[in-house]
């Protein structure tokens, strides 16, 4: 097969792009689309996909992600095979989908902590002395003044304070909108983010007394996301909100090798947020056959492929969307368990200026990863085959393979080789079942309101961050919340607790749906 693709972000145009195509007729052969906003269901009423049907008794490795199928057909409002969702699993929703660590946890630059002592952090303000003692003690060690254990930026910043909605998930709520959505084994109700005493709050006040001390990079109420990258790469900053800010712009394998690097925190009360797998898919994007398709058994053909291991492995595994072909990247030893030979090691890690082998074609690596932008299995899923997950990064060989700096870790960590293991073993972990649920369109009228409330929350939430003291702090958020009631927020609020509850309602239907089917 040859693919020409034609997409928004290349072609230009965007939704333009989608309606000049649709009107034509013709979305193209094979069809990549989210499926919000009723957009599937216009697909199908307009005859713009194909109903699979008659090829799917052949798409073997399409139907080991059947929830999906049925998700995608009880979305389109009518019955057939109309496509296949991505971020597909068959593993259990109540099960972390996050692999070896979670999205947001607190990490933090873990040779300062062993240089002062590895001290016990139990809670918030515990964490904020450590803090300071990790940014003194840097300081002292550079001479550099401008090194802070906190850094914020504002450009992400949407219904809330991005940075503080983030750092929520420390305590097991996930943002959906203006409230705080808590995951299943926590017996909080939906709370308004506003709310004072809420995990937003919490977060809010963590800050305002890391700026009070001294610990806020003073350039947090102007830079972007990219000010603050540089900054962590160039070891200015202390504390990592997400995994993925920290770890991936310090823990180069020489920094490792000296012990240098982000690595999860042992905040004691934490409770980690971590999303289930998800058995009907993300509810973002689906995989079709156009309506004007000449071959559309060979696309089918094409489609199942993908979702086969060996179509997952050269697509996409692990989260950096790397593409790992057994043979060229891995092999299974005498275990019979994956492991990644010299090539494939660097193709996970440093692909930058990577050749691919003769006998695989030639190349550079990098040029042969998938452009389609679309993950259909989740890589934290386990490969039939091998029994192991698709990430290389959850395999035995290679968890087997340590560094001094995750080595000190885990010394300290309780002997986990993961972060999720870890939180699983602590008691820390808290998994929302994998449900997939796609809010309805909003009124237009709740849209115009919720702008205000957005900007509102916002303002305050800095506002109350940088105070000059706690009581300020506190009644600066109290304050909000009186403020959000005079722009109709009540309004807002009823919309996004229905949907909120709807969410709520959906894990529990796939969790029985789950272990019904066991």
């Amino acid at each position: 097969m040859e693919l020409n693709i034609i997409a928004p972000n290349v072609a230009g145009g965007g939704d333009t792009l989608f309606d000049t195509r649709s009107t034509a007729g013709n979305l193209g052969d094979l069809v990549i689309v989210g499926m919000q906003n009723g957009r599937l269901q216009k697909l199908v009423k307009s005859k713009l996909i194909t109903d699979m049907t008659p090829y799917y008794g052949k798409m073997t490795n399409v139907k080991r992600y059947q929830a999906g199928v049925d998700y995608v057909t009880k979305q389109a409002g009518q019955d057939g095979v109309w496509g296949v969702p991505g971020n597909v699993s068959d593993e259990s929703p109540t099960k972390s989908a996050d692999g070896i660590e979670p999205a947001a946890a607190p990490y933090i630059r873990w040779d300062y902590y062993a240089k002062i002592g590895y001290p016990e952090i139990k809670d918030l303000d515990g964490f904020a002395d450590v803090l300071k003692q990790m940014q003194d003690k840097a300081r002292e060690e550079t001479g550099d003044d401008d090194i802070y254990a906190v850094s914020l930026f504002k450009d992400w910043d949407g219904e809330m304070m991005q940075n503080a909605m983030a750092a929520s998930q420390w305590y097991g709520y996930f943002a959906q909108n203006s409230v705080l959505v808590p995951s299943d084994d926590k017996d909080s109700q939906i709370v308004p983010a506003s709310q004072v005493g809420s995990a937003y709050d919490k977060m809010i006040e963590f800050f305002n007394k890391c700026d009070r001390m001294g610990l806020v990079d003073p350039e947090s109420t102007t830079q972007n996301w990219d000010n603050l990258s540089t900054k962590v790469t160039n070891g200015k900053v202390l504390m990592s909100i997400w995994s993925w800010l920290g770890k991936p712009r310090m823990n180069s394998n020489e920094n490792q090798e000296k012990g240098v690097g982000f690595m999860l925190a042992p905040l004691q009360d934490m409770d980690v947020y971590t999303p289930g797998f998800q058995p009907e898919g993300d509810g973002n994007t689906f995989i079709a056959i156009g309506s004007k398709a000449k071959n559309k058994e060979r696309l089918a053909k094409f489609i199942d492929w993908l979702y086969s291991p060996e179509g997952i492995y050269a697509s996409a595994t692990n989260s950096g969307g790397a593409a790992c072909p057994k043979d060229m990247c891995w092999t299974l030893n005498d275990k019979g368990e994956p492991q990644l030979n010299e090539f494939g090691e660097k193709a996970m890690f440093n692909s930058d200026g990577l050749q691919v082998p003769a006998e695989y074609g030639g190349g550079s690596y990098n040029d042969g990863i998938s452009t389609l932008n679309f993950k259909t299995v989740n890589a934290n899923s386990t490969d039939p085959d091998t029994k192991s997950a698709y990430n290389p990064q959850l395999w035995a060989t290679q968890l087997a393979k340590q560094t001094k700096l995750s080595e000190d870790w885990s010394k300290h960590m309780d002997g986990a080789k993961t972060d999720i293991e870890y939180l699983e073993k602590a008691g820390k972990l808290a998994v929302a079942p994998g449900a997939t649920y796609t809010p309805p369109q909003e009124d237009s009228q709740i849209s115009t309101l919720r702008s205000s409330v957005k900007t509102e929350v916002i303002n305050a939430s800095w506002q109350a961050v940088v105070a000059k003291s706690e009581a300020e702090c506190q009644s600066t958020f109290k304050n909000m919340g009186t403020q959000l009631n005079d722009l109709g927020y009540e309004q807002v609020l009823k919309v996004d607790e229905d949907n909120a509850k709807a969410l709520i309602k959906a894990r529990q239907e796939i969790v029985k749906e789950y272990a019904d089917k066991q």
